[in-house]
């Protein structure tokens, strides 16, 4: 654990250099933010927090992917929370998120897997620093980054990454002005001193800006067919390259689409 900020700790996972936030609140309780990944790892956090005095009184999921809907019963009861699209898309992918948390992280209990119940507030109700949701649609439906006003961290959820490009929702109406407009919406967030991304490496303001820069640089340069020469695929994993192809040919397309003339030539 890394305490990034007064009250607010970070571990990072070896599967998926997965991040999982706790922030410290009132009489011990504390605000679990995307617990992950394995069982193993479960155990460990709650391990931590018995030592630590702290007990979980809030759960977050920031978007309804697998790894982000995680729980265990060594973590308590604490009701779990996720904004009101993340959760109704938990319930109807339900069957195909089981599946995908049974093939890479196997052993997590199905009832409590996936639980999220949904909140139509702003702020995440618990006696601890306030803590803001920020919704948009950016790399899932519902996404919610939260933000702590007070420390000035940005949990932004699977984005604002040192070591992921950004990776839309291509199953929505318009993945690149979806990802563009919440990524917008993080990049307007005054006063982030620490970025802490869903997977990567926790950040100052300065690297925050420079990811926010980075992401639309990426973003500009596969939208206009152009090559990329972004950092976090020189030695990006196999899986990650391949949705970057499927990226560059979506944006192919579309470019396609939009010019008739570029399509007679």
């Amino acid at each position: 654990m890394e305490e990034v900020a007064p009250g607010v700790f970070v571990t990072t996972a070896e599967a998926y250099v997965t991040t999982t936030t706790v922030v410290a609140g009132a009489d011990g309780g504390c605000l679990v933010i995307d617990p992950a990944v394995t069982v193993a790892d479960l155990d460990a956090l709650a391990s931590w927090l018995s030592a630590r005095g702290l007990r979980p009184v809030a759960g977050w999921s920031t978007h309804p992917h697998w790894d982000h809907l995680l729980w265990s019963r060594c973590l308590g009861d604490a009701v779990r929370y996720a904004t009101p699209r993340a959760a109704e898309v938990a319930v109807r992918e339900r069957a195909g998120l089981v599946s995908g948390v049974r093939e890479a992280a196997p052993g997590h209990d199905p009832a409590l897997f996936a639980r999220p119940r949904p909140l139509r507030e702003r702020r995440i109700p618990w006696r601890g620093p306030e803590a803001l949701v920020l919704a948009h649609d950016a790399h899932a439906p519902g996404h919610g980054a939260v933000f702590l006003p007070g420390p000035g961290v940005l949990v932004a959820g699977d984005m604002c990454s040192d070591i992921e490009i950004p990776l839309l929702d291509r199953e929505s109406a318009d993945p690149f002005g979806g990802y563009r407009r919440g990524l917008g919406v993080l990049a307007a967030v005054p006063g982030v001193r620490v970025v802490v991304p869903g997977h990567g490496h926790v950040g100052d303001a300065a690297e925050f800006r420079r990811r926010v820069a980075a992401d639309f640089g990426y973003l500009d340069a596969i939208e206009a067919g152009r090559d990329v020469a972004d950092e976090r695929l020189a030695a990006a994993p196999a899986w990650l390259r391949a949705d970057h192809e499927r990226q560059r040919a979506l944006a192919t397309a579309e470019l396609t689409e939009a010019s008739p003339a570029r399509t007679a030539e």
